[in-house]
């Protein structure tokens, strides 16, 4: 098993993680879910762990105006990792969304919605949505963490 950390100069500098971490191995580090062969030998690609992704920018300023912008900040740094590891949008497989505001999220969920048309395209990975208390920063809405399988 090889893996890769991947920190694009494009995202804020990470301090104790890694933006994206790329992993890629045969049925003896894993079979399938780690890069190997699938049932019937079918080779299924590199899995690519992103980190949380928040509404804060390369020079930590969090996206004002709330759960849309911050949402679309978030997924534009997730997205940004995920191609900087050779991935696209269609790779995802899985996303975990932290939310402090469950129902904020709620109310805004056409425009969270045309926000990820607009980024990611339509489709959509499995997707979990938590409410927590808070996250890293008091002002922080949104962090989102997923999982992609980038061919190749």
């Amino acid at each position: 098993m090889t893996s890769e950390r991947i920190n694009p100069a494009e995202l804020a500098r990470p301090s104790g993680f890694s933006h994206a971490v790329s992993v890629a191995g045969g049925a003896a580090a894993g079979g399938a879910a780690a890069g190997g062969a699938a049932a019937g030998g079918a080779a299924v690609g590199r899995m690519v762990f992103l980190a949380g992704q928040t509404g804060v920018d390369r020079d930590g300023n969090v996206a004002d105006g709330g759960v849309v912008p911050q949402f679309e900040r978030a997924l534009t740094s997730l997205l940004t990792a995920l191609g900087a590891a050779g991935g696209l949008p269609s790779d995802l497989v899985s996303l975990t969304i932290y939310l402090t505001d469950v129902p904020g999220y709620q109310a805004h969920a056409r425009e969270i919605g045309a926000v990820w048309r607009r980024l990611a395209g339509t489709e959509y990975p499995a997707m979990a949505a938590v409410g927590v208390t808070r996250l890293w920063l008091p002002e922080l809405l949104i962090e989102i963490q997923g999982i992609a399988v980038v061919s190749g």
